[in-house]
């Protein structure tokens, strides 16, 4: 199926309305190429990167959070910064990711990661609590572990604080499954914790490596909406598309909150 076919098969229809398209089981993750994806997305910073790390290095830096913090990043994949940007301010770091080749990738990252990620590391900086740490491949060693797990499999209520980066969105082309891996990811946060959440606007499909995954066209109305449930104090802010990434979307989103008190 190409992504307008896809396009065109979503519905946009009342709420709970299934799209259709491959939900995130019927995709085999163990198939995504983790070097092409870096290779592609993340061999340098862009400016849409650099805008969302600006974004949640300030939104972090001005949270209080308690020395034994524990942080999850879900859904990892091949991008290693949304966690980075929690290293500062916890004791323990979880990496979930579902796909065995991304797993395998976190894995080899783990001991020394690789030299492109100090320059994502470099835009952090500009912050106090980033500038503390001496050495951040040491420290994301030290404290980062990685589970192979679903986003459906979260536990509830056990984290501090969380990212969650181009995950939702781009994991099937069921809109109902965006809106569940939403919930699943704030409220496998404690209640009043704070996190970011990134989403790919209005998307497509996308390749890696010769290979098509599945996405879902959300917009900041549809990232509100799965929110407003779930997470309180929700500032939605769009990235200019500036230079594509590649086709079939029209920008990004960031948001940044705190789990609500109530599922």
């Amino acid at each position: 199926m190409s992504a307008v076919e896809l396009r065109r098969d979503r519905s946009d229809g009342e709420p709970g309305a299934l799209p259709h398209g491959p939900s995130n089981e019927q995709v085999d993750w163990d198939q995504f190429d983790s070097e092409a994806y870096v290779a592609h997305n993340y061999r340098s910073v862009r400016d849409d990167d650099r805008q969302i790390m600006s974004i949640v290095r300030d939104f972090f830096a001005g949270q209080q959070l308690a020395p034994e913090a524990r942080a999850v990043d879900v859904g990892t994949g091949a991008n290693l910064y949304p966690a980075l940007a929690m290293l500062p301010f916890c004791a323990h770091l979880d990496l979930w990711e579902l796909g065995r080749a991304n797993v395998n990738w976190i894995r080899r990252q783990l001991p020394r990661f690789d030299d492109n990620w100090l320059e994502f590391w470099e835009v952090y900086r500009s912050q106090p609590a980033y500038r503390a740490v001496a050495d951040p491949r040491a420290l994301f060693a030290s404290r980062a572990e990685v589970h192979r797990a679903s986003i459906f499999a979260l536990p509830a209520r056990t984290w501090d604080l969380g990212t969650m980066f181009f995950v939702a969105c781009s994991m099937s082309a069921n809109i109902a499954e965006f809106r569940r891996g939403v919930h699943a990811f704030v409220t496998a946060l404690k209640p009043g914790a704070p996190f970011a959440a990134a989403f790919m606007a209005k998307s497509q499909g996308y390749h890696v490596g010769g290979e098509w995954f599945p996405a879902v066209a959300v917009d900041a109305s549809d990232v509100a909406a799965a929110l407003a449930p779930v997470a309180d104090d929700v500032r939605i802010e769009r990235i200019d598309l500036g230079d594509p990434l590649r086709e079939g979307y029209a920008g990004m989103l960031v948001a940044t909150g705190r789990s609500g008190r109530a599922d």
